[in-house]
């Protein structure tokens, strides 16, 4: 259920939260589709400065990041958000369309790479990895 803004309104038993970070508007609406129907809570940014706001109401407990995006990219939010006490331990998995991981992923402590597009499937099973155990 969607509350003022599109943000989605915690649902009782939620599974845990989640923040997906992209600039392609269909890609946010499709893994928000995904990801609500398990049983999570969903928050969607189109960018890094939205998501830094939407960081700041509330910590998820994992972050679905694009890379490309344009003026903050996915690596330049994830290196602050790890230089950032608050929010240093929320889990990151990148959503990328290239083939193999680059090192910044790997130094940045990603806990997955996703390679767009990403099969719903692959999705929720790096997703529930790093969820709370209820």
């Amino acid at each position: 259920m969607k509350g003022p803004g599109g943000n989605a309104v915690p649902a009782a038993g939620a599974r845990g939260s989640i923040l997906v970070v992209d600039d392609d508007r269909s890609l946010r609406e499709l893994l928000d589709i995904h990801l609500s129907n398990a049983g999570y809570e969903v928050r969607t940014a189109e960018d890094a400065v939205m998501a830094g706001r939407l960081l700041l109401e509330r910590a998820p407990d994992l972050i679905v990041l694009d890379v490309d995006m344009p003026f903050m990219n996915g690596y330049e939010l994830a290196a602050a958000l790890k230089g950032d006490p608050r929010t240093a331990n929320i889990p990151i998995a990148f959503l990328t369309s290239d083939d193999d991981p680059d090192d910044r992923v790997r130094r940045l402590c990603a806990v997955a790479h996703l390679r767009k597009p990403v099969l719903a499937d692959r999705l929720l099973e790096v997703v529930a990895l790093y969820m709370p155990r209820l």
